[in-house]
């Protein structure tokens, strides 16, 4: 791992969850912001540029497409790649994610070692 180890924004309102995320990705030494909110997440993003985002679809205001649209939409937080974090796997639900514009989908609960190496292969297309 570099010295200098991006951080991550997790932007999840279930607790429980975002701490399993937070643990996980301590300890392969990723230094973690968290949001409970669309919005809040928004602007973290916007204040912290962290190297990656790691995105819940249902959040309680804007959902997780609306913040990924607002993102997007600065010319400060467009570039940076946003993972969809989901429980939402009901057939079609994988596509109608990637096509918001999301980099990346992992389906929740997360199987530890499929999300740490996503999470690794985009920190490292986005350093390429």
């Amino acid at each position: 791992m570099a010295a200098a180890s991006p951080n991550i924004l997790v932007v999840e309102d279930d607790e429980k969850s975002r701490k399993l995320v937070r643990d996980v990705l301590t300890v392969k030494g990723y230094t973690i912001v968290e949001a409970e909110t669309g919005e809040e997440g928004v602007r973290l993003a916007q204040e912290r540029r962290p190297g990656l985002v790691l995105m819940d679809i249902r959040l309680p205001g804007i959902d997780g497409i609306q913040a990924l649209g607002r993102l997007r939409a600065e010319v400060a937080t467009r570039g940076i790649p946003v993972m969809a974090l989901t429980a939402s796997v009901m057939a079609g639900d994988r596509q109608r994610v990637l096509d918001a514009g999301f980099d990346a989908f992992q389906s929740k609960p997360i199987k530890i070692r499929d999300f740490v190496a996503a999470v690794e292969q985009l920190l490292e297309r986005d350093r390429k």
